[in-house]
């Protein structure tokens, strides 16, 4: 149940970083308020999950999945224009991710 409540955590962070960007630097209310909630489940879930994983293990996943989801935001949502070495970088870190996750006890 850890690594669902991990993923779940990951997920709002990329929820909370698309708001936050929707917001435009916190101008519209229900963007601003949709971004705290977002940081504030992404944290309890994060919160969660490290009470089975330990936190070497959780934080960088979470962070991970961050990062990719958010990228991907990026391009989908925003037209993001990435470079080719960029998406190769963005890979290596998703193999991280799955890398740690195989290879935690």
């Amino acid at each position: 149940m850890a690594w669902i409540f991990l993923v779940i955590a990951g997920i709002f962070e990329v929820v909370w970083a698309t708001f936050m960007k929707l917001s435009e630097g916190f101008s519209h209310p229900i963007y601003s308020v949709l971004t705290v909630l977002g940081m504030i489940a992404s944290f309890a879930f994060l919160a969660k999950a490290t009470h089975q994983l330990p936190l070497s293990i959780a934080y960088p996943v979470w962070t991970g999945i961050g990062a990719v989801g958010t990228v991907i935001i990026g391009v989908i949502l925003f037209g993001d224009k990435l470079s080719p070495l960029t998406w190769v970088f963005v890979g290596v870190l998703f193999v991280g991710i799955i890398g740690i996750k195989l290879t935690a006890n």
